[in-house]
């Protein structure tokens, strides 16, 4: 314990500086929040899919829940079946273990659905593009509404897809 103590006291705690946030501030996330709220009427539920990502995505979909974006607080919530969802956001290139379950997931979502495709994989298949083991993008399995580029998307431009998916089905 000594060492890890002297350790600290030589080097200092090293951590990383805080995350630039650019435009993203309290206020644009809150003007993207009632936005949709607006438009629906009602609360909005999400039904997130990992079709085969490495989770950075699912990182930054979680991020959406803390106090900062707070979507939660203002009625946009996850659920666990997409018999309860108004939109699907489905993650990662699928794989080909997962076509059938994305496929039935979509056909369990009722009328009318939303699917946005998030990052680059679920965009275009990303680096694993289309092989023996992936299907490549989301859009060769469901249709697809949205896409969200990037890798991973930040939380705002994920939240500015679900307004943008949920103003075309508006």
């Amino acid at each position: 314990m000594w060492n890890i103590i002297r350790q600290i006291t030589r080097n200092g705690i090293r951590t990383e500086a805080a995350p630039t946030i650019g435009e993203a501030t309290p206020v644009e996330v809150q003007r993207i929040q009632r936005e949709l709220l607006a438009i629906l009427g009602r609360a909005l539920a999400i039904r997130q899919v990992d079709a085969g990502s490495c989770n950075g995505c699912e990182l930054e979909i979680n991020a959406l829940g803390n106090p900062y974006y707070n979507i939660e607080g203002l009625g946009i919530k996850f659920v666990a079946s997409p018999r309860h969802a108004d939109l699907l956001l489905v993650t990662g290139p699928v794989s080909r273990n997962m076509v059938e379950a994305l496929k039935r997931t979509f056909d369990a979502t009722p009328d009318p659905k939303l699917v946005v495709a998030v990052g680059n994989c679920g965009a275009d298949g990303g680096i694993f593009g289309e092989s023996y083991a992936s299907a490549g993008r989301v859009a060769n399995v469901i249709p697809v509404d949205v896409v969200v580029h990037g890798c991973p998307p930040a939380p705002l431009e994920i939240l500015r897809g679900i307004l943008s998916a949920v103003r075309r089905g508006a």
